[in-house]
């Protein structure tokens, strides 16, 4: 490792003048021969927080000494678990509290959602999302389809980008969108995709769809805790998220909904349950649904406290950083870093080292996803074999995402340096 390279003195500059580099401290960097691991894979598991032992250690224990009790005496008591995420969850989504809840897994609220939000009738059936979305949300959109009857060759209508590009262009999904027109049921798209990093406008997408008469809503699996949204003022109708990724609450953690207020008492068809009856008289087991009138209507049972306690001691942390807002100016500046190195080595190698991801950073999260041409899958392994845990997407696909959290300039400078010894001697 060249300890004296410009773009790593620069990176520790950079890192000793950020008032954020210490939150790195917060959280258990995996190790590689002795040393933190240069981690970007944020996008796919974020890392544990420090404090996650002892947020659940707190439950385990309020179980231990209280039992069923617990609900009402543990230090957090867990009849109203679910509660103490609105307020946290409503600043990242820029929403009421009122209109989100923690609650399930990602796709199960998905589907729950869109028990709700796709209701086809006559001519209007169809579905528009994005090519290449996430294979889990293409399988509910296609199984949604399905099961009211339809067609789903003809209902799910995918829209690709241009040939030559790699993003979608706003005008083209806006054009799609009249296109489609009274034939459209729902818009249902990734906020930011998976696999490109590309950030869509959610406020243009969403006034689009409801100028044909069509409902709108995301998958914001890689935007919450990424980027800052406002999906209340954007008038979006529904959304959907995990916590897994940016929002570091472990794998298989607790998702999240939100459903805007106008819908909270319209009357929609929904899935109901006990925990989203109204909480004053819950307990008295009347055979009678009393809706909760918020988006906890659509919560259907009981919080899975030790699930949750980690989610807790994750969104914590993003308060005491200041809030996503300040969060994001970390990692757009992160992002232009990694960047700026990215471009460096393909010079300095002659390897087309293409990204794929917006150059617009109101168009990107953290991620960048680079196709490196004329690679294998060998130039993967060779970084992991130096201690880079990336994301590799087949044929050629680098997926990598420097968390403001955790990540650091110097991660991002150290990647560099390795990325263009693979490149020059890809036997070693």
């Amino acid at each position: 490792m060249v300890s004296n390279s410009p773009n790593l003195v620069l990176a520790r500059q950079l890192d000793s003048s950020d008032e954020l580099s210490s939150f790195r401290d917060k959280f258990h960097i995996p190790q590689h021969n002795g040393s933190d691991c240069l981690y970007f894979t944020g996008n796919s598991l974020g890392l544990q927080p420090r404090s996650a032992s002892d947020a659940l250690k707190t439950e385990l224990d309020d179980w231990a000494i209280h039992g069923v009790e617990g609900h009402f005496k543990a230090r957090n008591p867990w009849m109203h678990y679910h509660e103490l995420f609105s307020t946290h969850l409503s600043k990242l989504a820029g929403t009421l509290p009122s209109e989100v809840v923690a609650m399930n897994a990602l796709t199960v609220n998905l589907h729950l959602l869109l028990v709700s939000f796709y209701r086809p009738k006559g001519n209007r059936k169809k579905i528009l999302c994005e090519a290449k979305a996430f294979p889990s949300d293409r399988y509910a959109l296609l199984s949604q389809i399905d099961f009211h009857d339809g067609n789903p060759d003809l209902d799910l209508i995918e829209l690709e980008p241009r040939e030559g590009e790699h993003c979608l262009r706003l005008e083209d999904i806006e054009k799609a969108i009249f296109d489609i027109g009274e034939e459209l049921a729902t818009v249902m798209i990734g906020g930011v995709n998976y696999y490109t990093g590309q950030l869509h406008d959610l406020k243009s997408i969403t006034s689009a769809a409801h100028k044909v008469g069509a409902t709108c809503g995301f998958d914001l699996a890689h935007g919450m805790g990424n980027v800052p949204f406002e999906l209340h003022n954007w008038n979006v109708d529904f959304a959907c998220w995990c916590s897994y990724k940016y929002m570091n609450s472990g794998p298989g953690a607790v998702s999240g909904i939100y459903v805007h207020e106008r819908h909270h008492n319209s009357g929609i068809p929904r899935l109901e349950g006990w925990w989203g009856h109204e909480k004053s008289s819950r307990f008295k087991m009347d055979p009678n649904y009393v809706s909760m009138g918020t988006a906890e209507s659509w919560q259907m049972s009981n919080a899975p406290v030790l699930n949750m306690a980690v989610h807790k001691a994750s969104l914590e942390i993003f308060e005491e950083a200041g809030g996503i807002n300040k969060l994001r100016e970390r990692s757009l500046r992160l992002t232009a870093f990694l960047e700026k190195i990215v471009r460096e080595v393909a010079y300095s190698t002659d390897v087309n080292l293409e990204i794929i991801t917006p150059s617009s950073p109101e168009k990107r999260g953290a991620q960048l996803s680079i196709i490196a041409h004329g690679q294998g899958r060998d130039l993967y392994d060779r970084l992991s074999s130096q201690g880079v845990v990336v994301d590799w997407r087949e044929p050629d696909v680098i997926r990598m995402a420097p968390v403001p959290l955790y990540n650091s300039f110097e991660d991002i400078a150290r990647f560099g340096i390795i990325l263009e010894e693979a490149l020059i001697n890809p036997r070693t």
